[in-house]
């Protein structure tokens, strides 16, 4: 019983000792101990740009189902997160200004990835004789980029190719 009643001296005499090469952790980079901002992490850009590249990949080795399947989970992450980033806009809009400009930055360059996702797939379905299916992600990739962005010109003249539409864009 005197032992345990010693058991708390003992931790405040070795609790005032300054312990010698003790180490300290020092954050050079604190984004780099965020977990989403890792590249291994399911929900990031990042992870949308692997699979466009695993799509890449698999048309290189002329494997169209499996590269169909890497483009369609990018294009499916890609939406997710840029309806993420816009809730988070809509949320935050009018409270702190700094959160919406953050967002809307983010949700650009998702769309922008979403684009070139949409391109991909469309291109694919278009080699495969499968325009009807390509035809909504082409209007898709106007519709987010506008017509006078590059990614929405080019989207406008393969629907024109396909003969979706006739008349051509002057802008």
């Amino acid at each position: 019983m005197k032992f345990l009643k010693l058991i708390p001296i003992v931790f405040i005499f070795f609790g005032n000792v300054p312990i010698k090469n003790a180490v300290h952790a020092e954050i050079k980079n604190p984004k780099d101990f965020k977990v989403l901002s890792s590249e291994s992490k399911k929900l990031s850009i990042l992870n949308v740009k692997y699979y466009l590249k695993q799509g890449d990949k698999s048309i290189g080795n002329s494997d169209f189902d499996k590269a169909k399947g890497f483009y369609l989970d990018a294009r499916e992450l890609a939406k997710q997160i840029a309806r993420f980033y816009s809730d988070l806009n809509n949320v935050f809009s009018g409270i702190d200004a700094r959160i919406p400009n953050e967002m809307q930055m983010k949700g650009k360059e998702t769309l922008q990835i979403l684009a070139e996702s949409n391109e991909r797939l469309a291109s694919l379905y278009i080699k495969n004789n499968k325009p009807e299916v390509a035809v909504p992600l082409l209007i898709e990739n106007i519709r987010i980029m506008s017509p006078d962005s590059p990614e929405g010109k080019e989207a406008y003249k393969k629907l024109i190719k396909l003969g979706f539409v006739e008349t051509k864009y002057k802008g």
